[in-house]
């Protein structure tokens, strides 16, 4: 049986930087993360590399590179947790026990949810830039288009990045367009289960007019339920307000698949779980309601926020602050506002730079108008926020926007 300060669960984007800036504040802390795979993935590259712009390996590094100076590395997952006798088991047998839990598992794609999917993925025009198994698959059947029917779904609400599946919807129109042969006999679908093109109003706005001076089918409510490789048709369950429930098949050329999402069983079937499945924390503390001693960050948190890499930056100062404090028998006054951020690309060349809270009102990093599609933060979604994930978020700096002159 192994006992340390702090235990993570989840060695992703959001246990690395948690356990950086735990570090950063107190270097003798004894901290260990608990996380089986030897590869780590900037996973915003992989709409870049289902858009031709990144290769895969660009977004991967050892995982061993990103470990912090002085944190254990537990090779393993987690199997169960026990948060009344302050322990997690592993996959491989240990009981580990700590004064203080982090659950940062990210989240599950559930691809079985969709009928017919799992035997499609991969071939046939069936792509997905969710999965670095098949991100680089989507670029090659983009290059392969020859007309029909190309169709972008996006599944319900909670997703992982919610605006990557319309940004590989915009490349993949540009891809399309540059031979006018090719684009006199297609069309670009964005199916999506949400009831609009965005969440936060501010940014819907300029995304409707991507969408309208594209001429992309936006078809709203269509929730993709069953896939038929064999007639290349996809079938999807539509479901608008006053309307009766009906099914819809559309045929495809290409079919790029955002699938369901939820926490992962280990978490959705503990006491650590809300009804979600998600981790039940104070949305603005991080902190389980019932387990004062345990914190969730990113993809795992029940908390009702945008879930992006972005929100981690957002989430991480909170969490540090709320669970030194605890370790100390305090509380701390850490609070999360919801931030996030959503770098829409809209084109090549073209990006528009979401950032918002909870509120859905704007928080930008710049002095800008942040609604404008703008070449520059088409500069900072590809080559500024890949850089700073490796060598300021991953070890625990500060959110840049504090250095920028006239931003709150």
């Amino acid at each position: 049986m192994g006992h340390h300060q702090v235990l993570i669960v989840g060695g992703g984007a959001a246990g690395i930087t948690v356990a950086a800036r735990l570090k950063k504040a107190r270097p003798a802390l004894d901290i260990a993360i608990l996380e089986p795979s030897s590869d780590h993935y900037y996973q915003p590259g992989w709409t870049l590399v289902g858009g031709g712009v990144f290769s895969l390996e660009q977004t991967r590094r050892n995982e061993a590179s990103l470990i912090p100076a002085g944190v254990t590395w537990i090779r393993e997952s987690a199997s169960g947790f026990t948060p009344e006798s302050n322990s997690v088991s592993t996959s491989a047998g240990q009981t580990l026990t700590y004064d203080a839990l982090v659950v940062a598992t990210g989240m599950k794609l559930n691809w079985e949810a969709i009928k017919g999917l799992p035997e499609a993925l991969g071939k046939g025009g069936v792509c997905s830039n969710y999965s670095k198994d098949f991100a680089a698959y989507t670029w090659e059947c983009i290059q392969n288009f020859k007309g029909g029917n190309a169709v972008f779904t996006c599944a319900p609400m909670p997703i992982k990045c919610p605006g990557a599946p319309q940004k590989i919807a915009y490349l993949a129109d540009d891809a399309i367009k540059r031979d006018p042969a090719i684009a006199a006999k297609s069309k670009v679908i964005y199916a999506t289960a949400t009831p609009g093109i965005f969440g936060v109003p501010t940014y819907a706005a300029p995304l409707r007019e991507v969408v309208a001076r594209k001429g992309i089918d936006a078809r709203y409510s269509h929730t993709l339920i069953e896939v038929r490789p064999a007639s290349k048709e996809a079938v999807f369950k539509v479901s608008k307000e006053g309307e009766e429930p009906r099914e819809e098949v559309i045929n495809y050329e290409l079919l790029h698949v955002t699938p369901p999402m939820a926490a992962p069983d280990v978490v959705a079937q503990s006491p650590l779980a809300a009804a979600s499945g998600f981790v039940e924390v104070g949305k603005h503390n991080l902190q389980h309601v019932r387990f004062p001693n345990v914190f969730a960050i990113g993809d795992v948190g029940g908390m009702p926020n945008s879930k992006t890499a972005a929100a981690v930056r957002g989430q991480a100062p909170v969490l540090v602050t709320n669970l030194l404090a605890q370790l100390e028998g305090g509380q701390g006054q850490g609070s999360y506002d919801g931030y996030s951020c959503c770098p829409l690309i809209t084109g090549y060349g073209k990006t528009i730079m979401a950032e918002f809270n909870y509120e859905q009102q704007p928080t930008p990093s710049f002095p800008l108008d942040p609604t404008k599609e703008r070449w520059s933060m088409w500069i900072m979604k590809s080559v500024v926020l890949p850089w700073v994930y490796w060598n300021r978020m991953l070890k625990g700096g500060d959110h840049e926007r504090r250095f920028i002159p006239g931003v709150k």
